[in-house]
């Protein structure tokens, strides 16, 4: 941190403000690691004089008081250990969140307003900011596909892990037989990136379609203004905005969710050359999904990949994805050091 106050202080440090606000950013999450650290070390050693103090006047009753404040220290160290495996190039980035249903019909179509909502509220509940970029209602009910921006630190850290496949298993409610039906719906998650990152987009490779807003995205959709959809035609690579107030806004806020989305393809490109992995983004159907949430004919939601389930299915879709969000870190960290 040092070398790098050393280098702020340096004449034409702010020629580039946009590179120079970035360095500043990544300086200041690297200080709030190390004083974490900090703290962490004065409560182990606070403790380790209370544990002496208990032991030497023999008192039980100073028990209770010390095992609280192990419980919190416990706490403040799993949530450390999990922050530390947050040091992606752009985990500290905002994420663009994208809902695509999948095999399903009218099912899927409301699964998919599901999740919208379930990842709203979490979103809500963290303190993270929501904006809703791209909505398109379904034909019958629910959701053709959504976008939605989560902003504020960590947030494409902690998303990330919701990329994949999710399956519900219900009784559907627009089943006049009342029988029991599976769907199935995709979720993409992309950092946003800042213009300090270069992805060469050639303008003749791009196809730009102008259309009116619409669909039911609640506030945070603009639904007078005129929205943008741009395709890639090299990767067959579809975005869209319809959250601000011009065209132009729409199209510069389309560019970058592209810029995100070519960024990450390239990612994958490379994870799956050197791990020799199939791509995570599999055909959204039966077998390829990471998340399984039943409704009927029990209560359930099981992440496949860390194994972590509970029966509190309502209160996930309520927002209640931090222990499905951490048990995923502890898996990737587990991976990482098996010992």
């Amino acid at each position: 941190m040092e070398i790098n106050e050393a280098k702020m202080a340096e004449p034409g440090f702010w020629d580039n403000p946009e590179t120079a606000q970035s360095f500043i950013n990544e300086n200041n999450r690297l200080k709030k690691k190390y004083d974490n650290f900090n703290e962490l070390n004065e409560e182990a050693e606070d403790l380790e004089v209370n544990l002496e103090l208990i032991e030497e006047e023999n008192d039980d009753s100073m028990m209770e008081e010390f095992e609280e404040s192990l419980a919190q220290t416990k706490s403040h160290l799993e949530k450390y250990r999990l922050g530390m495996l947050l040091n992606g190039k752009y985990d500290a980035n905002n994420a663009i969140l994208e809902i695509h249903p999948g095999a399903g019909g009218t099912e899927s179509h409301d699964w998919g307003m599901m999740l919208f909502r379930m990842y709203t509220r979490w979103a809500d509940q963290n303190g993270f900011k929501l904006e809703t970029l791209n909505y398109q209602a379904g034909e019958v009910a629910g959701i053709d596909t959504a976008t939605i921006m989560v902003s504020g630190e960590n947030a494409y850290g902690y998303l990330k892990s919701e990329k994949g496949v999710h399956r519900l298993v219900r009784i559907s409610p627009f089943d006049s037989a009342g029988r029991r039906h599976t769907s199935f719906a995709s979720v993409d998650v992309m950092p946003e990136l800042d213009d300090t990152v270069d992805i060469e987009i050639n303008p003749a490779d791009l196809r730009v379609d102008v259309y009116r807003a619409s669909g039911a995205g609640g506030q945070h959709v603009n639904k007078t203004s005129s929205a943008v959809r741009i395709t890639h035609e090299p990767t067959g690579i579809v975005v869209a905005s319809q959250a601000q107030r011009s065209q132009l806004q729409n199209r510069e806020t389309a560019m970058n969710m592209l810029k995100s989305k070519l960024y990450e393809l390239e990612e994958e490109k490379k994870e799956q050359q050197k791990a020799q992995l199939e791509g995570e983004q599999k055909e959204i159907g039966w077998g390829s999904q990471i998340r399984s949430y039943v409704f009927h004919p029990y209560s359930m939601v099981k992440d496949h990949r860390t194994n972590y389930e509970t029966a509190k299915a309502q209160d996930v879709m309520d927002g209640d994805l931090n222990p499905f969000i951490n048990a995923y870190l502890q898996w990737k960290l587990s991976k990482r050091n098996p010992e």
